[in-house]
């Protein structure tokens, strides 16, 4: 597919009457790169290239479409079609239980993480990952991007992933991502105690139509989950994991603290003040108010 998708590019570049050289420049990338791309060597394409190789050489479409089976052997088939719904949300509501979502990474973190796995098979496809992660940032940073909030477990800024210099770089990133309008960053604290999602991480996309899509995801498996019952009962975990985490200014307060290495400086509020701001953001939400007296995640009743 890799291949196909090159002689597509070669076909239509010849057709528009531009090198290789001057196609580059107008999707801003060297010469080399569409080489590389139109001989299938090196790294593959990320979306946000293929967009923009489509929208210069007028093929309606056709190279977005082809990207997924270019991918096809790069990322597992539970990650890919994530990937393609992750890239139409208007909104992106994210609680990561291990490690500090990608839409956030530094490139020094993001390959320590794509660097183990059992679904790794070599440094030529953590390239790959590598640069189709660092591709998917710049939407983010883009005028119309998607609003982003996310909720980080504590262990996600106690785990130095990559090293202490790494991960104090990947804590400075968070800070300035935090100042961001469209970005809001929280830190569920250890004292919350247990809650429904500590296997894994969870993701909710809000699409253009305004339907939800909820995504799960461990070390070695994801889940797409679409039927409408099921995406409500998570996007109520979900709203519920905000309520109970610490509020965004003492969120930093607490990724500064362990930036600077000083574990006793953050401020974490009372249980009681926990559970008045849980609710107030559980209001602001849509979400229903958390019940009994204690600061807990309610949990979920399983289905019958």
């Amino acid at each position: 597919m890799a291949a196909l998708f090159g002689t597509r590019v070669r076909k239509l570049r010849a057709a528009a009457g531009l090198t290789q050289a001057e196609l580059g420049a107008r999707v801003h990338v060297v010469g080399t790169r569409i080489t590389q791309i139109e001989r299938a060597s090196g790294a593959k394409p990320t979306l946000e290239l293929a967009r923009a190789l489509d929208a210069v050489l007028g093929a309606d479409d056709l190279l977005v479409e082809l990207w997924p089976y270019v991918y096809r052997e790069t990322f597992p088939d539970w990650s890919r079609k994530f990937m393609q719904y992750a890239e139409q949300a208007v909104s992106i509501g994210e609680y990561a239980a291990h490690v500090v979502p990608g839409l956030l990474q530094t490139e020094r973190y993001a390959r320590a993480v794509l660097s183990v796995g059992v679904t790794l098979s070599g440094d030529e496809q953590l390239q790959e990952r590598l640069a189709a992660r660092m591709g998917r940032q710049g939407r983010i940073a883009s005028a119309d991007g998607p609003v982003l909030r996310v909720v980080l477990d504590e262990a996600v800024l106690r785990r130095p992933v990559g090293g202490p210099a790494v991960m104090r770089e990947q804590l400075r990133r968070l800070l300035d991502a935090a100042a961001e309008r469209h970005i809001t960053i929280q830190v569920l604290p250890f004292a919350q105690g247990e809650h429904d999602v500590m296997g894994g991480s969870l993701t909710i996309l809000t699409l253009p139509d305004g339907s939800d899509i909820a995504y799960t995801e461990g070390a070695h498996y994801g889940q797409l989950i679409e039927e409408t019952d099921d995406v409500r009962a998570f996007a109520l975990t979900y709203h519920q994991l905000r309520a109970a985490a610490l509020p965004p200014l003492m969120s930093l307060d607490m990724i500064r603290s362990v930036m600077e290495d000083n574990h006793r400086g953050a401020n974490v509020p009372s249980r009681s003040e926990r559970r008045r701001l849980a609710q107030e953001q559980l209001q602001q939400s849509g979400g229903r108010q958390l019940r009994g007296s204690g600061g807990r995640i309610p949990r979920r009743r399983p289905r019958p």
